[in-house]
């Protein structure tokens, strides 16, 4: 397509539309059908269509444009603004950098715009081509809701396994590599929970407005939605509540480990001590150490050494520390 245009549609009310181009979008009118117009608005070609084209107000255009975004419902007498989120599966992207994407809505035409690739909207490009798309524009926010919402349970289904295996290993596997596993699923947590608590905010004032654009079936399919979105910042919340006590198991378990280790040191300190301070008392170099020339004297230094061992060991266990 175009620069700043990745696709546009003219839906035909029965799930299928006609691609077209720039200079068909622009020579649209409500009588051709229902336009679908995704643009990137990044492009100077696709911010050029907006303030001259599109009929927008200045504030919308702004809204459409702007760099970072929150998920949020904004009613205006000309249409319907919907901000929404959606999980970043491209290569090489992390999940919870989550993608924006921005809807405008009227009766005869729908404008999405974003400012990176989201696979949700490539769904429903597909699903217009292969003739299973919407028939309106509530149903197109509907399937594209959906879509949203079926890739964000893979997301977190993935945080959920991956707490339930670090669960199962945690006495097994060297707590410092845990400890870093466990902090990046916390992170995720929390930056995906960031964006839906608002995202379930949104869409729950689609239902609540009544919304003439939309029909009582269609405020149902949002509420749904919405439902699923609670659902999941409750599956986040418990993923990230377990993992915090992992996280406390594990720094339990290196301190007893720390504890047992320190606790070995001193006994070892308490044997060879008194051991060390003799043989550093008999080696010092001057006249006068006993036995010097006594042929048995290192013999007899080494028994008695093995027998204040014994002694201590004796003490240390009559004194339970043994």
């Amino acid at each position: 397509m175009s620069e700043g245009l990745i696709n546009a549609f003219i839906l035909d009310g029965k799930g299928g539309g006609e691609e077209i181009s720039w200079d068909q979008v622009e020579k649209w009118n409500p009588d051709k059908g229902i336009l679908w117009v995704h643009i990137n608005v990044t492009s100077k070609q696709s911010i050029k269509w907006l303030k001259n084209a599109s009929g927008l107000d200045q504030l919308d255009i702004d809204a459409m444009i702007m760099d970072d975004t929150r998920p949020r419902t904004v009613i205006s007498p000309k249409g319907l603004m919907v901000f929404l989120r959606g999980v970043n599966l491209n290569p090489g992207q992390d999940p919870e950098d989550m993608v924006s994407i921005r809807i405008w809505m009227e009766k005869n035409r729908i404008i999405t715009a974003c400012r990176r690739k989201l696979l949700s909207i490539e769904d429903v490009v597909r699903a217009v081509k292969e003739g299973r798309g919407a028939n309106t524009p509530p149903e197109f926010l509907s399937m594209l809701n959906d879509r949203l919402i079926s890739r964000m349970r893979e997301v977190v289904d993935l945080i959920e396994d991956q707490v339930d295996e670090i669960e199962e290993c945690v006495a097994t596997i060297d707590s410092y590599s845990l400890r870093a596993k466990l902090a990046d699923i916390r992170r995720q947590a929390i930056s995906i929970r960031r964006f839906l608590a608002p995202q379930r905010e949104a869409l729950n004032k689609l239902y609540f407005e009544g919304i003439s654009l939309f029909s009582e079936k269609d405020r149902f399919r949002i509420l749904e939605g919405a439902d699923r979105i609670v659902k999941y910042i409750e599956d986040l919340d418990s993923a990230r509540e377990r993992a915090a006590v992992t996280q406390e198991e594990l720094n339990s378990n290196l301190a007893e480990q720390t504890n047992k280790r320190m606790y070995i040191l001193s006994l070892v300190a308490a044997v060879f001590l008194p051991l060390s301070f003799v043989t550093g008392l008999l080696g010092i170099n001057v006249a006068g150490i006993p036995g010097q020339n006594y042929k048995w004297a290192f013999l007899f230094v080494c028994l008695s050494l093995i027998v204040v061992s014994i002694l201590i060991l004796l003490i240390l266990r009559k004194t339970r520390w043994i």
